[in-house]
């Protein structure tokens, strides 16, 4: 059998159509959004990004990473999910810090030496 095969009658059984009526399913494919919309973001203007929400989404992605492997069974698709925008978060926290902290002190710098 090829394994083609294999995985539609995998994808199409019908322990994997149960599972995908599930809030195990839908909850995490929903919550996608977020990591989604943080990686689209990561082109934009750094003076676009809320610092507080930013840290407020890296601390709600580390505790709901933590909840998807405390429950049972252990929901592997909202551990992806909250990883990718922990990630996410991260890079956007990374450039509020370095726009609003780092480039301000290189702007003063320069200031100084020009004058």
């Amino acid at each position: 059998m090829s394994s083609a095969k294999k995985f539609f009658d995998f994808l199409f059984s019908k322990q994997s159509l149960k599972y995908m009526c599930t809030t195990h399913f839908w909850g995490p494919v929903s919550n996608f959004g977020i990591p989604i919309a943080a990686i689209m973001d990561l082109k934009k203007n750094p003076d676009l990004i809320s610092g507080p929400m930013t840290g407020s989404l890296i601390l709600y992605s580390l505790v709901f990473m933590r909840y998807s492997l405390a429950v049972t069974p252990k929901n592997y698709l909202l551990f992806g999910c909250h990883f990718v925008n922990e990630i996410a978060q991260l890079g956007q926290g990374f450039r509020w810090v370095n726009y609003h902290y780092r480039e301000d002190k290189r702007k003063e710098a320069s200031n100084v030496v020009a004058n």
